[in-house]
């Protein structure tokens, strides 16, 4: 599995492996960060590789579609040509809230989504992988949206803008937008209530959690500090050496997470060979035999 998902992000969605290392509550399952040129925050999609996982089972209660920011409309068009081409399972480029989109799938069907910037004002997007298989004007270089599938809008209504700070935007035809801060593409969230769909279920081809940013670790501390005011569960600080993370169940099986944009991923490895080599923490080095003993061999080398 974690061959067909290192080809598919990298050689076909030309998004750069810029940390391979392992999931630190599971030391024998990679946990491989696809990204932007230098895995700048906001534009990183991370997998565990669990091989004996079940399939998911999409449903209600769940992140149910990711989007990828592209510059322009025009790299709309130069990607659906490029998915007939590779044969990966797509749509037609539509409208959602003033944006043109692109859905697609992967191998696992999972839901996709590319959305177009060129009309987009808010966070700024990161940088094209520069070696990239995809033409620098056409490429990715960021996270969109995620669209929630909820049973109750109300209720994540209410964890969106009294917990998160967001702000209702507009609803179209059942959709609804919401956007924080500077908002645009880099700052949105889609919610879509669905009481006739089954409950979600977790396994492969689905998505565990959602990340939102912090700029570091005093507002971490300040966004646990809040959390707590709520009574809200929550996982309480969590230092993953790449950056700092608090996790928090928005739902019964929706997962957010707020991570610190630092210290990123080039601490232990050069720019030009990131992603490349088998990357530990501090703390997991030790284990490094045993850990190289546990995970499947994974050829990432480009240089």
């Amino acid at each position: 599995m974690q061959k067909k998902n290192y080809d598919f992000f990298t050689n076909i969605l030309g998004m750069r492996l810029v940390k391979k290392t392992v999931n630190q509550d599971d030391i024998a399952t990679y946990h491989l960060f696809f990204a932007d040129d230098a895995g700048n925050a906001g534009t990183d999609m991370t997998f565990f590789d669990f091989p004996d996982l079940p399939k998911g089972r999409a449903g209600t209660d769940s992140i149910s579609l990711t989007s990828f920011r592209v510059p322009s409309d025009a790299a709309l068009e130069y990607w659906k040509e490029r998915f007939r081409k590779l044969d990966v399972t797509h749509g037609e480029i539509e409208t959602v809230f003033w944006k043109k989109v692109l859905t697609f799938e992967d191998f696992d069907e999972q839901k996709l989504q590319l959305i177009s910037d060129q009309t987009d004002h808010g966070v700024a997007a990161g940088v094209p992988w520069q070696n990239g298989p995809v033409p620098l004007e056409y490429a990715i270089y960021g996270l969109g949206p995620v669209k929630l599938t909820v049973t109750s809008l109300e209720n994540m209504d209410a964890v969106l803008k009294a917990v998160l700070g967001f702000t209702h935007v507009k609803e179209e035809n059942g959709l609804h937008l919401y956007e924080v801060g500077e908002g645009g593409n880099g700052a949105s969230v889609f919610v879509e209530e669905r009481t006739d769909l089954p409950l979600a279920m977790q396994g492969y081809g689905g998505v565990h959690h959602v990340a939102f940013r912090v700029e570091d670790h005093e507002e971490l501390l300040k966004w646990i500090d809040r959390i707590n005011t709520f009574q809200a569960p929550n996982s309480g600080f969590v230092d993953r050496y790449y950056f700092e993370s608090l996790y928090m169940p928005a739902s019964r099986q929706i997962l957010f997470e707020f991570a610190t944009d630092g210290p990123g991923f080039m601490g232990d490895e050069p720019y030009e060979t990131l992603g490349e080599k088998l990357s530990l923490p501090p703390f997991l080095e030790p284990k490094r035999d045993e850990i190289e003993a546990y995970v499947r061999p994974l050829d990432t080398k480009r240089s």
